[in-house]
């Protein structure tokens, strides 16, 4: 248990940030979702939408920190590349 006043602080801020972090990542997984719902469903026009939407959520997130700007890009690629797949078997 914290005793000083600062360690008390300290234990309330990581209580809020841990539930925003927790938050931030929970609806980048859920966006993920929606997107691979897409792809499997063969619509393309709606997985670039989802993909759009999970890229900016991503940003948003490397930017306050709450994921590596590299995780967030490595999970963008990845992404990117399952949709080109699905594109060119398309197109």
């Amino acid at each position: 248990m914290a005793h000083s006043l600062s360690a008390k602080k300290r234990v309330k801020q990581n209580a809020k940030r841990r539930t925003i972090n927790r938050a931030r990542k929970s609806q980048v997984k859920t966006q993920i979702k929606h997107f691979e719902t897409a792809l499997s469903g063969g619509d393309i026009e709606a997985a670039e939408e989802q993909y759009r939407l999970i890229v900016h959520k991503l940003d948003k997130t490397a930017a306050t920190s709450t994921m590596h700007k590299r995780t967030a890009a490595r999970k963008k690629s990845r992404l990117a590349r399952r949709l080109n797949s699905l594109k060119a078997k398309k197109g």
